[in-house]
């Protein structure tokens, strides 16, 4: 009953079925092990940022450029504060407000964007208090520029004058007429009564849509591997009660009534 599995079409669908089954297996654990690391390095990101706030401070130049390693670490900084522009549209323990970002004039010549504090409301020149004058030392979280669109930058153009939608140095070229580093401080300890706003992990270290997406990914694999399974033994059957018909005559007589 069995002897149609010699034939070359079960020979060609058993071949399928062995190579199809391990390789989805071995994609739903690869998907699954990146949705792994995905966790974990959201977990080293989240134990980083606070370990960072204790560590020693360290000169801005030391830390360049930005990566996962430098994320999040304590960076210092001397020079002059210049242009003062708000980023609006900006959420703190669930609060709407802004942040109050001051273009650190530094001795190379180039300016570091410091985030001096956050404020609640909307964005407004007028309530934004001065920066120091005077040569002044910040220290803060280091962060990479972001990039419009990110979770929480907004990616609105055409903002009034004295306003920016994201902290990059790709965005403040068009603002001030001097080179700004490709990153960021926020300041531990805010301005003028404003609130400190609290370092990032970096990008691609939490639980975002593509952490979940891996996660999907790997429930789609696994079920396409039973799925083969599952067309294997629903293909045997439909054989084996084909084979069993025709040794009774029943195909036979199918086909005699039907020529009829």
């Amino acid at each position: 009953m069995y002897r149609f599995l010699l034939t070359s079409r079960w020979w060609g669908i058993n071949v399928f079925v062995l190579l199809a089954i391990p390789f989805c297996i071995f994609m739903g654990s690869w998907q699954l092990s990146r949705f792994e690391g995905r966790v974990q390095d959201h977990r080293d990101a989240t134990q980083r940022v606070t370990t960072d706030r204790h560590e020693a401070a360290r000169p801005l130049r030391e830390l360049l450029p930005v990566d996962k390693a430098t994320s999040g670490r304590q960076a210092t900084a001397t020079g002059r504060y210049g242009k003062q522009l708000l980023v609006p549209d900006r959420d703190l323990d669930g609060k709407r407000g802004y942040y109050v970002l001051t273009l650190l004039r530094t001795d190379g010549g180039k300016a570091l964007p410091v985030v001096r504090g956050w404020l609640p409301g909307s964005a407004g020149t007028a309530k934004a208090p001065a920066a120091p004058t005077g040569e002044v030392t910040v220290t803060g979280a280091l962060q990479a520029s972001e990039t419009p669109g990110d979770d929480g930058v907004s990616a609105q153009g055409g903002l009034p004058a004295g306003q920016t939608g994201a902290i990059s140095s790709a965005a403040l070229v068009n603002l001030v007429p001097y080179d700004v580093y490709d990153a960021w401080i926020t300041l531990d300890k805010a301005d003028s009564g404003m609130t400190a706003v609290p370092a990032k992990a970096p990008t691609d270290s939490g639980l975002d849509l593509k952490a979940f997406q891996n996660l999907g990914y790997t429930g789609e694999w696994f079920v396409f591997a039973g799925f083969v399974v599952f067309m294997w033994f629903r293909l045997l059957r439909r054989e084996v009660e084909f084979a069993r018909d025709a040794e009774m005559g029943l195909v036979a007589e199918e086909d005699e009534s039907v020529t009829v």
